[in-house]
């Protein structure tokens, strides 16, 4: 099973900055909530990888 990953970002001068990536959510929310209460404009987006496919797809010899 992959982990998902919370990355906390601040905007600042036109564009969103990334300041932490981390695979706990508490921490993420934390920080989140820190700096809002100084009025920073901050978001936490949650990534969590696709599981991959597998291809149905067998080679067939034709010998």
């Amino acid at each position: 099973m992959a982990a998902t990953s919370y990355v906390v970002s601040v905007f600042d001068k036109q564009h969103w900055r990334t300041i932490l990536t981390t695979g706990d959510k508490g921490e993420a929310e934390a920080l989140e909530q820190a700096m809002s209460q100084d009025s920073v404009k901050v978001r936490v987006e949650e990534i969590t990888p696709k599981a991959k496919k597998r291809s149905g797809c067998s080679q067939v010899s034709t010998a």
